[in-house]
């Protein structure tokens, strides 16, 4: 099998990915007759925090095959929680996620604490594992860190906090929410 290298470069996959979110997004303002900008705005600000995140986690990516890339890094993995915790990477991981429950509110009309959490949970599960399967299969040079996906969650848990209890962050959400979904018979 032969050998090789690449690399994916951050920026020649994030800016066309981003203009690709605002033209989506504004097709389906202009689909549900959306007239005012702020809906499309605070869309277009949910797709560049995806994007945003997106290049945190995953770009650039370095990745090696075959024989010549020697073995995984296994000590890329930290399984074991709060002791193997890089503390400036979990308050980075924390605030990458805060805004997490404000553009699910703008884009899905997401407001149940539950499914924001969970959402967050299965995002940063994915991120990991991912970097996990590019680590052990294709040499990645990403970290696979279960302290990672405790902060992501706890951030998206402050958004949810923060969104519901902040002086009209709510209300301003609704007005600006491309889909409006009724409020919730039970505040979780």
């Amino acid at each position: 099998m032969p050998s090789g290298r690449l690399e994916v470069p951050a920026l020649p996959i994030l800016i066309p990915l981003g203009v690709v979110l605002m033209v989506l997004a504004s097709v389906i303002a202009h689909r549900r007759r959306v007239t005012t900008p702020g809906p499309l705005v605070a869309t277009w600000v949910a797709g560049w925090y995806a994007v945003a995140v997106l290049g945190a986690t995953m770009l650039p990516l370095r990745i090696a095959w075959g024989p010549e890339a020697g073995g995984p890094e296994l000590y890329r993995f930290l399984l074991v929680p709060v002791l193997t915790m890089r503390v400036d990477d979990f308050i980075l991981n924390i605030i990458m996620t805060v805004p997490l429950a404000a553009a699910l509110r703008v884009v899905a009309g997401i407001r149940d604490r539950r499914r924001v959490v969970l959402i967050g949970f299965l995002i940063s599960l994915s991120i990991e594992t991912i970097q996990g399967l590019l680590l052990v299969f294709l040499h990645g040079d990403r970290w696979a860190d279960v302290n990672d996906l405790m902060a992501n969650t706890l951030g998206a848990w402050l958004g949810w906090l923060i969104v519901v209890r902040g002086n009209g962050v709510a209300r301003t959400l609704d007005r600006w929410a491309l889909l409006r979904q009724p409020e919730p018979l039970t505040r979780s």
